[in-house]
């Protein structure tokens, strides 16, 4: 009886100690406390991560070559987020001359081919000049030691207003500067091409009228001016295929926003045509949005998908294109709010900005954001 009494004990004093062992290193753990103070947790898929955040109305991104990024601010602000994903607290430069008003204010921004060389980079915005009259410009400035300096105006008088002021600019494989242009709530001007509002223009580095390319395809003569396609609204995104075939993102009349394919010379029929109309030497979109609103803003391919943004549809959408099939998908609907631009970066993972400070969005205390999205997860 006695062997049994003392296994029993030395068994019920094993069991007590695992039970404080078990205590101690449960109390050790750490923990998570949520208090008032604390931020709002978004709910964040893991396709995406936050890159920067409190910016304000971020327009557009540009890749510097050490993968740090430049970030233009509707206000007139230029941001600096390092290769690691740090915002620079002080801006890199603020361009005085800009004037934010309705949608416009400082918008695109791209790198020179041979910016390596060159240091140039080109940005445009909405001023204000004599008489309450407002207008938009393309300029370019040298980027030395982390200050932007020089602005030199390439293109001026492009007519804004407080709304459809265009607004993306990119260099396309052939290295000449496109430039997106709005219609300046006055329709006619996209259908008048002595009129700059309402295009896409295609420049020189220097704004000037880029030899060889600039045709009117319905008077078999050339432009002679900075036009490459007209009869657009207000078109925000542009972007080129693997066989350099040029797509643009259009905004219609509250519905029937655009996805075109962009030949030189060509006529987009805005005000005359819209969705699925036909007329003789107008063309008809490659895709429409119908009854519904994509608002859509910056876009880029990544294989036969063109990534573009929805500022009303605060979605990620997708075309994918097979010839002159077009399905479309959408990705985060709802879950970052307005997204303006849609970059490939570097390292091949889209980059997105929102724009709920835009006037229009419901901003949260950390807007508004650049985003990175892993398109393989998609």
């Amino acid at each position: 009886m006695k062997r049994v009494a003392v296994v029993a004990l030395i068994f019920l004093m094993g069991i007590i100690s695992f039970l404080l062992l078990k205590e101690e290193k449960r109390q050790v753990l750490p923990t998570t406390q949520i208090t008032k103070n604390s931020p709002r947790v978004e709910p964040q898929s893991p396709k995406a991560a936050t890159i920067a955040e409190g910016l304000d109305t971020p327009w557009a991104i540009a890749f510097l070559p050490d993968k740090s990024m430049l970030v233009t601010e509707r206000p007139g602000r230029v941001r600096f987020v390092d290769k690691d994903g740090k915002l620079q607290r002080n801006p890199v430069a603020v361009l005085e001359s800009v004037e934010e008003i309705g949608e416009g204010g400082l918008m695109g921004i791209t790198l020179h081919p041979d910016f390596p060389s060159n240091r140039l980079i080109y940005f445009y915005y909405t001023y204000s000049a004599s008489g309450n009259n407002t207008f938009n410009r393309v300029v370019r400035m040298k980027y030395e030691e982390g200050t932007l300096k020089d602005e030199e105006i390439i293109i001026d008088r492009i007519p804004g207003n407080f709304n459809h002021n265009g607004g993306r600019i990119k260099f396309g494989p052939d290295k000449l500067l496109y430039i997106t242009t709005g219609d300046a709530q006055n329709p006619s001007q996209a259908q008048d091409t002595n009129s700059l509002a309402g295009k896409i223009l295609r420049t020189t580095d220097k704004g000037e009228v880029a030899p060889g390319n600039l045709f009117d395809s319905s008077q078999g003569k050339p432009f002679g001016n900075l036009v490459y396609s007209y009869g657009h609204r207000n078109p925000q995104g542009i972007a080129w295929t693997q066989d350099k075939k040029l797509w643009s993102t259009e905004h219609g009349p509250s519905t029937l926003d655009e996805l075109n394919m962009i030949e030189s010379g060509k006529n987009y029929g805005w005000p005359d045509i819209q969705g699925n109309q036909v007329r003789a030497g107008m063309e008809t979109p490659m895709l429409n949005s119908g009854n519904a609103t994509w608002a859509p803003a910056g876009a880029d391919f990544i294989g036969n998908s063109l990534f573009f943004g929805g500022l009303r549809g605060q979605t990620l959408y997708e075309a994918v294109i097979n010839g002159e099939n077009i399905s479309l998908k959408e990705h985060f609907v709802g879950e970052f709010g307005r997204i303006r631009e849609v970059i490939t970066g570097p390292d091949n993972m889209l980059y997105i900005t929102t724009s709920n400070k835009d006037g229009r969005g419901n901003p949260n205390e950390s807007d508004d954001k650049v985003i990175r999205i892993n398109p393989n997860l998609l």
